[in-house]
């Protein structure tokens, strides 16, 4: 009885996940036809649909997001130069041959 309702319930998995994936499909042909087949296109809409991509009006726009990233680059750098510095100059044991 055990072994019949695990192959039913396998069986809803497969089903709901086969309906699913042919949902996917159809909205993903959909959105690239609308787009005239460019997945960069389609991409771009969707960055600036969720807001991941703002369109940049003005140079003061430009200069504000190159300026954020110069800070974020930045702060890796003073993160990183220390570890590595250490990294570096870290202290070797001496090795001794014994013949």
């Amino acid at each position: 009885m055990a072994n019949n309702t695990s192959k039913t319930a396998s069986r809803i998995i497969l089903a709901a996940g086969s309906i699913m994936c042919l949902w996917v499909a159809a909205a993903l042909t959909s959105a690239l036809s609308s787009v005239g087949w460019s997945v960069s296109e389609l991409a771009g809409q969707y960055m600036a649909a969720i807001g991941m991509v703002k369109p940049l009006h003005t140079l003061v726009d430009y200069y504000t997001h190159i300026k954020g990233i110069e800070y974020l680059i930045c702060v890796a750098f003073f993160v990183a130069f220390p570890v590595f510095f250490k990294y570096v100059n870290k202290d070797t044991k001496a090795v001794s041959a014994n013949k």
